[in-house]
């Protein structure tokens, strides 16, 4: 008989995790297309070109290239560590900032939050 117990390979998910889920979220959702959907699309690309104007203008040029690696390309840390010659804790402290005194402080991804909320673009 085997030995395989199939209970090894459950992974316990709070009941709060589903409730957030939307009809969005199901594999394999098609969007309809009709004038709500292609408004949000048109709005998406408004909220993304946003952003990128953001990484061009208000990130170091270190940060741009982390994050330009990062999230558009799906480099992993120590790949664009590599490729930037720093180490990957570094590359993480360009993207996601350090923890200071109980505090975040710096990255990129802080940033780019800080100046999305002065803009009024919700993320």
């Amino acid at each position: 008989m085997s030995k395989f117990n199939p209970d090894f390979w459950e992974i316990p998910v709070p009941p709060e995790y589903f409730e957030q889920l939307t009809t969005e979220d199901a594999l394999g959702y098609r969007p309809p297309a009709d004038e709500y959907t292609a408004a949000r699309r048109v709005k998406r690309q408004k909220v993304l070109e946003q952003i990128r104007q953001i990484i061009a203008t208000e990130l170091t040029r270190r940060q741009a290239e982390c994050v330009q690696l990062y999230f558009y390309e799906g480099k992993t840390q120590e790949e664009i560590g590599s490729i930037l010659g720093i180490s990957h804790r570094v590359v993480s402290q360009h993207l996601f900032g350090v923890t200071r005194n109980g505090k975040q402080v710096g990255g990129a991804i802080n940033k780019i939050r800080k100046r999305c909320r002065k803009l009024g673009i919700h993320l």
